[in-house]
């Protein structure tokens, strides 16, 4: 997938302003359960919340582990939440389309 572009981001950030976190990393951290779990929201769903209840100093190398594990982009942060995007591979079932 390419990179998205900041319009897209933006529309992608109005989006998960409805969402609720699916995914909350805990004291575990970014283990390869939490990576299969957001994998698999990511499937479902195409754009997803993480949200950080532990590690919220290192908040930001574990978003970008996350996204990296699951093949996701970063769409933005807010406070302790991260939003993950990565467009469903086939494209009759894809939810979102972007702009």
């Amino acid at each position: 997938m390419a990179l998205l572009s900041g319009a897209q981001r933006k529309f992608l950030r109005g989006m998960a302003n409805r969402l609720e976190a699916l995914i909350i990393v805990g004291k575990q951290g970014a283990s390869d359960s939490l990576i299969g779990a957001t994998d698999a929201e990511l499937s479902a769903h195409e754009l997803i919340k993480v949200r950080f209840n532990e590690h919220k100093d290192e908040k930001d190398a574990l978003a970008e582990q996350i996204a990296e594990g699951t093949g996701a982009e970063i769409v933005g942060r807010i406070g302790h939440v991260v939003i993950l995007y990565r467009q469903h591979p086939d494209p009759e079932k894809r939810c979102i389309k972007l702009p």
